[in-house]
Parts: structure tokens; C-alpha cells; sequence
């Protein structure tokens, strides 16, 4: 990784609750509210955008672990705002911590860890399948 990334530094996304973002199985709706899968995808996502602007050219970010707790629901229309914090550095791990807010609501919160990795690395790990 190029240096610069440090602990404190922030990304935010913005987004607003659509019908695909609902919960869903099978192409079957369940609660036409904010999926816990669609904010888990905005937690990788927002951590994602902290990590590009550090990588090398022949380095990928891959997902290591998620945590999340979805605290309440969020509507169709909802704007929501995901802000992922560098918490920890650890060798070639990036540790995020991340906020979803419906307005001044919380309404999500966890922790995403990234893994940074030569990209001939992840293709021999990808060839053992």
C-alpha cells in the first residue's frame, strides 16, 4: 500500500432506500424496507473507498470479515448516510468501523475488515477452487 492512509480518515456514501435495496428471497419481498444484505454491501462499500486511493497497482482489496447490527428499519425513499472510519491498521489488514444514519438516526453500525493482497495472490488462491 502507498502511504497516507491513517487511522481517523472517513468515507461517506449517500444513498436512498429503492425497491431492489428491499428485503428479499427468492425475488420475494419480505419487509419493503432497507435490506440488512443492502447495508452490509454499503459497509464494504464506503470501507472500499477508503483503501482505492492507497493501493498499488498489482494490490486488491479483498473482504476478510463483517460484522453489522441493523438497529431499525428504513422506508422506501429513506435517505441514508454510511460513513466508514479507519480504526485500525494492522499489517496488510485495513479495520473499519461504519455508521448507517437515516437522518439523525442510527439505524446500522459494524465493522469491516479488508485485507490487502498482491493480485497474483488472490488469482493462485482463486486457481485452487
Amino acid at each position: 500500500m502507498k502511504p497516507g492512509l491513517n487511522i481517523g480518515h472517513q468515507a461517506v456514501i449517500h444513498a436512498v432506500v429503492t425497491p431492489e435495496m428491499f428485503a428479499q428471497f427468492d425475488g420475494e419481498i419480505v419487509h419493503r424496507a432497507y435490506s440488512t444484505v443492502t447495508m452490509i454491501y454499503h459497509m464494504e462499500w464506503a470501507s472500499r473507498l477508503l483503501i482505492l486511493p492507497y493501493l498499488e497497482e498489482e494490490e486488491e482489496g479483498m473482504g476478510g470479515a463483517v460484522s453489522a447490527t441493523h438497529l431499525f428499519p428504513s422506508a422506501e425513499g429513506s435517505s441514508l448516510t454510511i460513513t466508514a472510519r479507519v480504526d485500525r491498521l494492522d499489517g496488510k489488514s485495513v479495520h473499519t468501523t461504519v455508521t448507517v444514519h437515516n437522518g439523525t438516526k442510527l439505524i446500522g453500525q459494524g465493522e469491516v475488515k479488508q485485507v490487502i493482497l498482491p493480485k497474483t495472490k488472490i488469482s493462485e488462491m482463486l486457481k485452487r477452487e
